[in-house]
């Protein structure tokens, strides 16, 4: 694997040069609550941005690794277990944290907003002639930022009685009270420490999925999932790397759901990954499907050709779905 760029950045002298520059009311609250002036913000991030690499010709799935598990919920940042380093995924647009400081409120955003050094990190980046790019010229190069203070949480389920009655996830957000967003905001004191894997799913596809598509979804997932691999050996030498990921992809982009589901577990096995967490929501339908397919074509403790497994795939005849607008 191929690193782009690397380089480190001190989260206090970031912040302090490069504040974020939030043209949404709403955003403002929420890094005021976070980050009030005189707060101190700790650690180093480590950044790097990838070349995609070459996809291994056969995949395994191990009979206990990658282990798969699925949560009904979303992204909760829980601490890594003494053993393991977690990752989490940012469905990222291919400029990086380009929207962070507008109306919008989607995954993306969410993440900044409660890390809020991410839109800092963009600025430090420019500045320093650092492309923050996730795909270039139509070829994915997978963003990991290591080391990432997550200083609030920021509440987005509907809740008539805390003034969200339609939710704070997508546009819903920026037409909020500024009273439902200061209920809704809750300090980390201290900051609990994220990684941070950014990378962009295809977008606004139509039709049935091509070859070339799903080799494109997997080229960008076994890079991103194997850079998160190597940076975490780097840091502890034997630690286990977990991933956190969902639907990535299937909101505003319009992607298939299973499909979406189903390459990314290929990936986990493909970037020999120790466990990918799927963060589902209410409704796991589509994660059992794509489980389902799964064993059908990548059962335990088997390995199987790629590029097999990508034709094999094609004519399950995949269509894309529809924006949901967010």
């Amino acid at each position: 694997m191929e690193r782009i760029s690397h380089q480190q950045f001190d989260a206090q002298d970031v912040i302090t040069k490069y504040p974020p520059q939030l043209s949404d009311r709403n955003k403002q609250i929420v890094f005021d609550i976070s980050s009030p002036p005189g707060a101190g913000h700790s650690g180093t991030i480590s950044f790097s941005r990838w070349n995609p690499m070459a996809l291994p010709e056969t995949v395994r799935r191990g009979a206990a690794r990658p282990d798969f598990q699925l949560r009904t919920d979303f992204f909760d940042y829980g601490p890594s277990p003494q053993d393991s380093l977690i990752w989490h995924l940012n469905f990222a647009h291919n400029d990086l944290f380009r929207f962070y400081g507008g109306s919008l409120f989607a995954q993306d955003e969410i993440q900044v907003a409660e890390h809020p050094v991410l839109a800092s990190l963009r600025h430090g980046l420019l500045d320093v002639g650092i492309n923050p790019l996730t795909v270039e010229n139509g070829v994915p190069t997978p963003v990991l930022a290591m080391g990432v203070e997550r200083r609030c949480r920021v509440s987005t389920d509907m809740n008539p009685d805390e003034g969200r009655p339609s939710g704070l996830y997508g546009n819903m957000f920026a037409r909020a009270s500024a009273d439902a967003i200061h209920r809704a905001t809750e300090v980390i004191d201290p900051p609990t420490i994220s990684n941070i894997i950014a990378m962009e799913a295809p977008p606004y596809g139509t039709g049935r999925y091509t070859h070339e598509q799903l080799t494109y979804v997997l080229t960008t997932a076994i890079t991103g999932f194997s850079a998160a691999r190597l940076e975490s050996l780097e840091k502890i030498p034997d630690v286990q790397t977990s991933i956190h990921t969902g639907f990535w992809g299937c909101g505003a982009y319009g992607g298939n759901r299973i499909l979406m589901a189903l390459l990314q577990m290929i990936a986990a096995c493909g970037a020999e990954i120790d466990s990918l967490v799927f963060h589902s929501g209410p409704d796991s339908t589509e994660y059992h499907e794509a489980s389902r397919l799964l064993d059908g074509l990548l059962p335990q403790d088997q390995e199987s050709n790629l590029e097999r497994l990508v034709s094999q795939i094609e004519t399950f005849g995949f269509h894309w779905g529809t924006s949901d607008g967010t």
